[in-house]
């Protein structure tokens, strides 16, 4: 009775380690984009920007322990441009992506393309695309450390 006992017991165990050894980490994290209402600055920064940058823009989100780079401390964007907020470069980004590896990357998605999917069936959808960026970026501005 015994020995049947610890049979099971470690043939319990070794099929647990098995199990558990066999669990692969994956290669990357997915967020799920759902579509906000483009007049929301907040809400667009909520779902598509926080999970990496935190909601307080200070690059702490839930995904960033994932990644390989840290991400950008957006709260600090007008501190490292002598002051002046760079809305040109910040949309230049949402909409193109830039020179940084991080960006346009399954890390950093550049929004421009994303946006104009989401708007895909209304007219025109580069009209659409444009005021999300615009404010998204707006949102990012009320951000910045004073």
């Amino acid at each position: 009775m015994l020995k049947n006992l610890t049979f099971i017991a470690l043939t319990a165990v070794a099929a647990v380690g098995i199990g558990y050894a066999n669990q692969s980490t994956p290669d990357h994290v997915v967020v799920k984009v759902t579509k906000v209402p483009a007049n929301d600055g907040r809400q667009m920064y909520v779902s598509y920007c926080a999970p990496c940058h935190g909601l307080d823009g200070r690059g702490q989100g839930p995904v960033a322990p994932a990644l390989k780079r840290q991400p950008t401390n957006l709260a600090l964007l007008s501190k490292d441009n002598g002051g002046k907020f760079p809305a040109s470069h910040v949309v230049s980004i949402l909409q193109f992506g830039s020179a940084n590896p991080a960006h346009g990357t399954a890390e950093m998605p550049v929004w421009g393309h994303r946006f104009a999917e989401m708007d895909a069936t209304l007219m025109p959808q580069s009209d659409v695309r444009m005021l999300r960026i615009s404010n998204l970026s707006a949102y990012l501005r009320s951000l910045q450390e004073k």
